[in-house]
């Protein structure tokens, strides 16, 4: 029996066999050809995309009348690479300086900005190296001749296990045969991740090297829970987890009646609960779990696959959409968190020796402010169509949120001018990311009307751990008592200052970690939707004089697994079926 742990992304447990999805290992080889060849190469390559974007837009029709438009969305941005002038544009001119078959060549393209992808510090942004890949794949068997392997036509149920799956991989399988997966690489915010907890499928990504110590047709356990894979399970293990499994089936059929309650604890405690989002088809599945607002929606995607900057009237046209949509309730949107190595476009922003600490967010914007402007102009007209909120990403101090707002003043100035409607009392934020903003979080709060914690990167940032790094993973820790500490600071310096205080990390998705930030007083959560019905049922299942003990309590210990260990055992009646025993 071998039990293997890496990153849960979808809960729930599933039992079965296992099925290898051998990775696509294309061999290309390098070809000369002639000047007079290059027009016919050119043909092939054009010929190439035109059948692969068919074969997409097949899928995401599919996807689209089965899955809803949010899922099917993942495969615009398939569309938009195989339209982006740049990368055509280059293969054609290393076509005609290199003279090799246009395969080979693409193949070369597609490396260089898989390269580029994978350096970017927005884990989001990282991990759509995939898409390239998965779209790249498409285009080289188009321009070979040869079938991919199709999920689809799987005949038995199983539960896969693969390297990474792609986008197109997930979006084909078969829903009734694979039962869950299992994958090598992959994080929180890939599109398997996302398209698991979509799909309600558990499943376990990052374990490193389960490819290897699984045979096809080995008996299988996938723990969505707790992250953990077990092959070959003995028989006390395979009873036990068939017992879990059926609770845990039981808990879930429960959690529907909480998706319309309010966040209520069982002493009168009110907390918000909205949900974070990239795009505006987004937001059925976020008001189908019960969100009450998003709370945090990213921007820097209007700016992704193009070569041109987005004018104001997409962006005014977006805003209105998502405030229509979501109000009464309220929609916070994060401005523009690109900069340095994210700028894939025509701006030519040079590269940085550490991206991780460059020019980026509202350095950028700072630095920027034509381009600031035009976003900060369209938020404040849509913000007349419902509740808009604005967010500052990546402040370090006074004076960088003093700039801000005084470019955000001369937007609204230059739109009184024009006689234009906008909203005169727009709530403005800061994003508390970074230590030196946790510490100054009482200066910041003076000038704020809301913080929102970016728990990620200020984890990040405070303990020195790139998250995405596997050989110091173990030291990416959201319960270390110095994170707690910087939490409680930011929360109470808020309310000193008589703002309220969101968090749109991880950390709030997280149940252990959720009855803490309810002790130490945070007013909003915001997450992925599908989490949202667990995390209201814990909210609703304990006293706020409770949570308030435990996260004194916690805030005495000294290390994160202290702290976990003792909070998991302090709410195990509130979710036996999720923070049970693990392995």
């Amino acid at each position: 029996m071998d039990i293997l742990k890496g990153i849960p992304v979808s809960p729930g447990i599933v039992i079965g066999k296992a099925f290898i999805l051998d990775p696509e290992d294309i061999k290309i080889p390098r070809t000369t050809i002639e000047e007079a060849d290059i027009p016919k190469e050119i043909a092939r390559f054009e010929d190439a995309l035109t059948r692969t974007r068919a074969q997409i837009l097949e899928i995401q029709e599919r996807i689209g009348r089965e899955m809803g438009a949010e899922h099917s969305d993942i495969f615009t941005a398939h569309v938009l690479v195989l339209e982006d002038r740049m990368l055509i544009e280059e293969v054609i001119r290393d076509l005609k300086t290199k003279r090799q078959a246009v395969e080979h060549i693409f193949m070369e393209v597609l490396k260089r900005y898989g390269n580029a992808f994978s350096k970017i510090d927005d884990e989001y942004l990282r991990e759509r190296v995939s898409d390239i890949q998965d779209v790249g794949k498409r285009v080289l068997h188009n321009l070979i001749g040869s079938e991919r392997f199709n999920l689809a036509n799987l005949n038995d149920e199983v539960v896969v296990f693969a390297y990474d799956l792609s986008p197109s991989d997930t979006a084909t399988m078969h829903r009734e045969r694979v039962v869950g997966f299992a994958t090598d690489i992959g994080g929180r915010t890939s599109h398997t991740a996302i398209m698991a907890r979509s799909l309600e499928i558990p499943a376990v990504v990052g374990l490193g090297d389960a490819t290897q110590k699984v045979q096809s047709d080995d008996p299988v356990i996938v723990d969505g829970n707790h992250g953990l894979v077990i092959i070959q399970p003995d028989a006390p293990t395979l009873e036990k987890y068939i017992r879990a499994r059926g609770r845990f089936e039981d808990f879930v059929r429960t959690l529907d009646k909480f998706k319309e309650l309010p966040a209520r604890t069982t002493d009168g405690h009110e907390v918000t609960l909205a949900a974070n989002i990239e795009l505006p088809d987004e937001i059925p599945h976020c008001i189908s779990h019960g969100a009450q607002g998003i709370g945090l929606y990213r921007t820097e995607y209007f700016y992704m696959n193009r070569v041109d900057l987005p004018s104001e009237d997409e962006h005014f046209e977006a805003y209105r959409n998502v405030a229509e949509k979501v109000k009464p309730h309220p929609v916070i949107i994060r401005t523009l968190d690109l900069g340095g190595d994210k700028f894939l476009s025509s701006l030519e922003v040079p590269r940085e020796m550490n991206p991780f600490l460059g020019w980026r967010a509202i350095r950028f914007c700072l630095a920027r402010p034509d381009i600031f402007k035009v976003q900060l102009r369209a938020i404040l007209r849509a913000a007349v169509h419902g509740k808009l909120k604005l967010m500052y990403p990546m402040i370090s101090g006074l004076e960088e949120l003093r700039q801000a707002n005084q470019i955000l003043s001369e937007a609204k100035e230059a739109l009184r001018r024009e006689g234009k409607e906008f909203d005169e009392h727009i709530e403005v934020g800061a994003m508390i990311e970074i230590p030196s903003a946790a510490l100054t979080a009482d200066v910041l709060a003076k000038e704020s009307a809301f913080f929102s914690i970016g728990s990620n990167d200020l984890i990040q940032y405070s303990l020195a751990v790139d998250r995405v790094n596997e050989k110091i993973a173990y030291l990416y820790e959201p319960a270390h008592p110095a994170i707690l500490k910087l939490i409680k600071n930011v929360i109470d310096a808020g309310h000193r200052n008589k703002i309220w205080v969101g968090m749109c990390g991880e950390m709030g998705g997280d149940p252990v970690l959720a009855v803490i930030l309810l002790g130490l007083g945070l007013d909003e959560y915001s997450m992925s939707p599908v989490i949202i019905p667990e995390i209201k049922k814990v909210i609703r299942s304990i006293s706020l004089k409770e949570a308030q003990e435990i996260a004194l309590k916690s805030l005495e210990l000294t290390t994160g697994a202290q702290i976990r260990s003792f909070v998991r055992e302090r709410i195990k009646h509130i979710l036996p079926e999720v923070l049970g025993e693990e392995g």
